[in-house]
């Protein structure tokens, strides 16, 4: 099947179509990107080339493609306990401040991805409980959010491969957590899953039906977006936290110049945000 090369102003339209659907900035040279995430949609909605493909994505009336193309392009990587400082923080720092909360604690994973990220947070609320019976009185409630519907069908099932399971889970949590589903699969344990619930949004769109909450992870998801866009997000995330609630940003990510409205709170290791 040729695999056409998408000419300058073609793959311009498809950065603008991007950014205006999903808030994504795609550089210059992120060429060899598109190509390697969209080239698997070309036998699925039969077309014969990269330009093609895009062409078709820019009308309006090819919904069905269009969600496929988005949700190619905003699949990321991810893993167990990413990075660790967050984890160790809920459990040393952030749990306990919570102690006296007559409601379960709210926590949003904003970019929830295959699940990784709000499972692990489960984990942690578990493992804190053990350690501390009748401090989180009321327990926890998880909601995972992302663009993706394919990603969301991975979370609500909970189910990983062992490719995935290798990834920054310990062979104790592994044990603790998971119960074997064959074929070198794992599916996580239902204790966990009911602290966990998933839904759909586009970081763009309004949070109002969010609720509030004391604890957003936004990880490793801003680094795509544009300043301005950057600071709507941040702003809406400010909007939907609790008086004093934290955000926490991915390692390499800042709030610098993008608001005023949290204090940065250096801890050893990491740096949280909390709301003023």
């Amino acid at each position: 099947m040729e695999n056409k090369h998408l000419q300058q102003g073609e793959y311009d339209q498809f950065r603008t179509f991007l950014e205006q659907q999903c808030g994504i900035v795609l550089g210059d040279n992120k060429l060899y990107l598109v190509k390697s995430r969209l080239a698997p949609l070309m036998a699925r909605f039969n077309v014969e080339s990269l330009s093609e493909l895009v062409s078709k994505t820019l009308s309006p009336h090819e919904r069905q493609l269009r969600a496929a193309v988005v949700d190619a392009m905003t699949t990321n990587e991810t893993l167990w306990f990413r990075d660790q400082y967050p984890f160790d923080l809920l459990q040393s720092k952030l749990f306990p401040e919570h102690k006296d909360l007559r409601r379960p604690l709210k926590i949003w994973s904003a970019a929830s991805s295959s699940g990784q990220e709000p499972y692990s947070i489960a984990m942690s609320v578990a493992e804190f409980q053990a350690k501390s019976p009748g401090v989180l009185k009321m327990g926890a409630q998880i909601v995972g959010t992302d663009i993706s519907n394919t990603m969301l069908d991975m979370c609500k099932h909970a189910e990983y491969d062992s490719l995935a399971l290798a990834r920054g889970l310990s062979a104790e949590r592994r044990k603790k957590f998971f119960k074997d589903s064959g074929n070198g699969m794992a599916q996580v344990i239902d204790p966990i899953k009911k602290l966990t619930s998933f839904r759909h949004l586009n970081l763009l769109d309004s949070y109002a039906l969010m609720g509030k909450f004391d604890i957003i992870f936004c990880r490793n998801v801003l680094i795509y977006f544009s300043p301005e866009v950057k600071a709507k997000i941040i702003a809406q995330f400010a909007q939907a936290l609790n008086p004093k609630g934290y955000l926490f940003l991915g390692a390499s990510e800042s709030m610098s110049g993008l608001s005023t409205e949290f204090d940065m709170v250096r801890c050893n290791p990491g740096i949280i945000y909390q709301k003023k």
